[in-house]
C-alpha cells in the first residue's frame, strides 16, 4: 500500500472556513492512509513479513491461484503492533495455511537448526527381514533430513544385503509409517531393489521438470557422497509396496518412484495426500519458509495430485496385518517366486 504524504506547509494565515475544512479533510485522509494494515509495526518487523510474503508470491506452486492483495492485507493486519520479526511468525504461518496447498510450513530459527542437525537420538532405522516363501521385507521409516543419512542408509543396505544373500526372490517395501521428511535417503535405501533409471520427477507450476535418476542404486546427486548400493542377486525382483494414511510427503515420493515399475503392485490404503515437493527459503533471522514448489510425477509421466490409491485396497485391522498378507500372497504366486 502506498502512502501519500504532504510536504511541510506554511502556517495558514486567515482565509475562508471552506479552505479550512478542505485542509482538515486532506489531513484526515492522510492519517487514514497511514493507519492501513500493518501501520503500527516496527519497520524491521514489517520488512521481514513483506520479505516472507514476496517469497511466497514468487515461488509458490499455487501462485496463480491466490488473491495476493488480500493475503498481504490480512497478514499485515495480523502482525499489527509487531516490534520485531518474531512478532510476525503467526502471521506468516497463517498466510502459508491460506495458500491451501496443504504442505507449506514455517520453521522458527530454533526449529530450522534442529532440522539440520544429525541423526536424533530417537531416529528409527530401516529394517529388512526374511519372510516365508523366500521373500524379503524392507521397512522404511521417516528421516528428518539427509544430514542424518549415514546411520539410516548403512542400516538399510546391510539389512537388505543380508536378506538378499539368503535368497530373497521378491520384496515387500513397507512405507506405511513414513510420514515424511527427506525422500532421498529412503530412496537410496530401496535403490538396489527399485533399480536404476529415471524413476520420477518434480513438476513446477510452469511445467519445468526435474527428474529423479537412480544410478547404481543411489540418487545421482548423492553418488559421490553415498556411494553405490549393492545390486540384488536376482535383478529386478517383483516388489509389493505397502501404503496407508500415514504415508505422506517423502513417503509418497518413494511410493511414486515405484509407480510404473514392471512387476510391481501397491497394497493397503490411500496415502495422506501431499505428493508435492517443498523448498526451504531462509529469512534474515534463520527461520525458514518451507514452500511447496512442485508436484510429483511417476516414470510414466503421470502427475499425482492428492492421495495415492493402491492397486489393491486392503484395510488395516488391528491384530491382523491383512495388507502384508495380501502382498505376500501376490509375491508368492509370482513367476519368480512360485514353487515348482
Amino acid at each position: 500500500m502506498r502512502t501519500t504524504r504532504t510536504g511541510p506547509g506554511r502556517p495558514w494565515r486567515g482565509g475562508s472556513l471552506l479552505l479550512a475544512a478542505a485542509l482538515l479533510a486532506t489531513a484526515a485522509c492522510t492519517a487514514g492512509d497511514r493507519a492501513g494494515p500493518g501501520s503500527t509495526m516496527a519497520p524491521e518487523a514489517r520488512t521481514y513479513l513483506l520479505s516472507a510474503l514476496d517469497t511466497m508470491e514468487r515461488h509458490s506452486l499455487v501462485r496463480d491461484e491466490v488473491d495476493w492483495p488480500k493475503l498481504r492485507r490480512d497478514a499485515l493486519g495480523r502482525a499489527e503492533g509487531a516490534t520485531e520479526p518474531a512478532g510476525t511468525y503467526e502471521a506468516i504461518e497463517q498466510a502459508l495455511r491460506e495458500l491451501g496447498d496443504g504442505h507449506s510450513t514455517f520453521l522458527t530459527p530454533e526449529e530450522a537448526e534442529r532440522a539440520e542437525d544429525g541423526a536424533p537420538d530417537d531416529q528409527v532405522l530401516p529394517e529388512a527381514r526374511r519372510l516365508p516363501e523366500g521373500l524379503g521385507r524392507l521397512t522404511l521409516p521417516p528421516i528428518r533430513s539427509d544430514a542424518a543419512a549415514g546411520p539410516y542408509l548403512r542400516a538399510a543396505r546391510a539389512a537388505v544385503r543380508e536378506v538378499d544373500r539368503a535368497g530373497a526372490c521378491g520384496w515387500v517395501v513397507d512405507l506405511r509409517t513414513n510420514t515424511g521428511g527427506d525422500m532421498w535417503t529412503p530412496l537410496a535405501s530401496a535403490g538396489p531393489i527399485l533399480g536404476d533409471g529415471e524413476v520420477g520427477a518434480f513438476v513446477e507450476a510452469d511445467g519445468t521438470r526435474t527428474p529423479w535418476t537412480i544410478e547404481n542404486g543411489t540418487p545421482r546427486q548423492y553418488a559421490d557422497r553415498w556411494g553405490s548400493g549393492e545390486p540384488p542377486a536376482r535383478p529386478r525382483p517383483p516388489v509389493a509396496v505397502l501404503t496407508g494414511p500415514r504415508t505422506a510427503s517423502a513417503g509418497e515420493a518413494v511410493a511414486i518412484a515405484f509407480r510404473g515399475r514392471p512387476d510391481t503392485r501397491t497394497f493397503g490404503e490411500p496415502t495422506f495426500g501431499v505428493p508435492t515437493a517443498n523448498t526451504p527459503y531462509p529469512l534474515s533471522d534463520g527461520a525458514l519458509v518451507v514452500l511447496t514448489t512442485a508436484r510429483e510425477a511417476d516414470r510414466t509421466g503421470r502427475v499425482h495430485d492428492g492421495p495415492l490409491r493402491p492397486d489393491v485396497e486392503v484395510e488395516w485391522v488391528r491384530g491382523s496385518d491383512r495388507v502384508l498378507a495380501a502382498a505376500t500372497d501376490w509375491l508368492a504366486a509370482h513367476d519368480r517366486c512360485r514353487k515348482p
